[in-house]
């Protein structure tokens, strides 16, 4: 069976708060967001890293998921060196998020973390950046 963030079209595990754009009718997770299709939930992932950096010049992977990932809920740690590893930077080492082939490879790692999988093409991961504004 799909984790919850694939089954959610949510694979950013984004909880509920915001009133994102493709939210899928029926909301039935008491916690997360759903998602009418994984475009959107990318979507979703994209905009908050976009705003972690821009909103609050949070740029090195060790900021970005002690914010998005916080110690109280998760082995902050680890999900910091595995996303790091992935992208090929140390840890406090400053990121342009808004660069495409790096939001990319972030978002891929961060799928990955939150669910146990990355089972998603380039192209609808594309997409949902494009849909986030990203050129």
């Amino acid at each position: 069976m799909a984790s919850r963030g694939i089954r959610n079209n949510n694979p950013g595990n984004i909880r509920h708060g915001d009133a994102w754009q493709g939210l899928a009718e029926k909301q039935t997770d008491s916690s997360f967001c759903m998602f009418r299709s994984a475009e959107y939930g990318i979507r979703a992932l994209a905009k908050v890293l976009l705003n972690y950096e821009r909103k609050y010049g949070l740029n090195t992977v060790r900021k970005i998921i002690s914010r998005y990932a916080p110690v109280e809920e998760n082995d902050t740690a680890a999900y910091v060196a595995s996303v790091a590893g992935q992208l090929g930077v140390g840890a406090d080492e400053a990121i342009e998020v808004a660069d495409k082939t790096t939001l990319l490879v972030l978002i891929k790692a961060i799928i990955r973390h939150e669910n146990g999988e990355q089972p998603y093409s380039n192209e609808i991961l594309i997409k949902g950046l494009e849909m986030a504004g990203v050129k």
